[in-house]
């Protein structure tokens, strides 16, 4: 998959840190594969890495749940096709085994309409790879499956980012839109989220999360499954509404322009400064000028720093944002970046950051308004 377009598997280290891996211990990773081809180029490339130790090998399912109750683990690189109770089936067990591991999905399965992937990732896998046919781990795959490894681990990896500020209070403004942001590990969290948030809120809900655009159809109906509400892909010129949830597809951004007192989704395909499309950032810097700051974001876990410049010019017009916590984030790059940047009113877990907008959105609930 090409980087430039599928940030979900961008390599950017989380917040953008420097590396020194020198005087941390390494990253144990567990390998899950029934293919012993597959099982031999992950060892000799983990084994190839000063920052890297194998944590074990597993050819089945059932055999790597018997290592985890005994060895503890950061990564586990889990294929999906395996004879026996297989990886889907698995990897509930394993994060409860191992909650502070994270899961790595390298499989074919990936490319194969994204259900599969999807599923895994609400699950709680953090990321995917697709798994390449045998013959055809060339130098540029190994270099990306490392860069992976690595970014799911960023404390062994990067030193230390500066601790957060939280930004400055003012008077609570009601909001005329929730806007949702979200990368690497942003499915769970956008499943967390829309299940603790309540079943009206009186406002519509935009959503861009870093998928590839195979992935978009399924992804659709997973939103509409976790929220409870009407879900699609945002075309040019569709009317916002409230309690409608609409999605970035993946090869535009989603912005947002007013219309008189109506405010429409405008899909554009401009370069972001951060090279993802989708980005969040026009996303948000879009409502901060088309409601004059009457929105809210929440910025859920992901790598790298989208989101951060559209929060500056929400939050500079009068908006708010909040952002998903260092310890349920699978990469704390992007809700990192912004809460570092002094520009978070909340940084809290997704379930909680659901609960914490109700005085948003108090306004567009009140008797005799709508949305937009």
């Amino acid at each position: 998959m090409d980087h430039a377009t599928d940030p979900l598997t961008a390599p950017e280290p989380a917040g953008g840190l420097a590396t020194d891996a020198r005087t941390a211990a390494p990253v144990r990773v567990l390998v899950v594969d029934d293919s012993l081809v597959a099982r031999a180029v992950y060892a000799r490339l983990i084994a190839a890495e000063s920052d890297f130790a194998l944590a074990g090998q597993a050819s089945t399912a059932e055999e790597a749940l018997e290592m985890l109750r005994v060895s503890g683990v950061d990564v586990i690189l889990l294929d999906l096709q395996m004879p026996g109770m297989g990886g889907l089936d698995a990897l509930p067990k394993m994060m409860a085994l191992a909650p502070k591991a994270r899961v790595l999905v390298v499989s074919s399965l990936t490319v194969e309409g994204g259900e599969h992937t999807l599923a895994a990732l609400a699950l709680g896998a953090a990321d995917t790879l697709p798994k390449p046919e045998p013959g055809r781990y060339d130098s540029e795959y190994r270099a990306m499956l490392v860069d992976r490894i690595r970014a799911l681990c960023p404390r062994r990896t990067q030193r230390p980012a500066p601790p957060p500020r939280m930004a400055a209070r003012g008077a609570m403004r009601s909001a005329r839109v929730l806007a949702i942001g979200a990368s690497t590990g942003g499915i769970l969290a956008l499943r967390q989220f829309f299940e603790s948030l309540p079943p009206r809120i009186g406002m519509p809900i935009l959503v861009t999360q870093h998928l590839p655009v195979s992935f978009l159809p399924a992804f659709v109906g997973q939103i509409a499954r976790f929220s409870g509400r009407p879900a699609r892909l945002a075309e040019n010129g569709a009317l916002l509404a409230a309690d409608e949830v609409l999605i970035a597809p993946g090869n535009a951004h989603l912005e947002v322009e007013a219309r008189g007192e109506e405010l429409v989704a405008r899909l554009t395909k401009a370069s972001a400064g951060t090279g993802c499309m989708p980005s969040v950032d026009p996303m948000l810097a879009s409502l901060a000028q088309a409601t004059g700051g009457k929105a809210l974001a929440v910025v859920l876990t992901g790598m790298g720093r989208d989101g951060t410049e559209g929060a500056q010019s929400l939050v500079a017009a009068g908006g708010s944002v909040l952002v998903q916590d260092e310890a349920s984030s699978a990469v704390w790059g992007m809700p990192g970046s912004i809460a570092g940047a002094g520009l978070a009113s909340a940084i809290l877990p997704p379930a909680e950051l659901a609960r914490r907008i109700r005085p948003y959105f108090a306004e567009s609930l009140a008797p005799g308004r709508t949305a937009g």
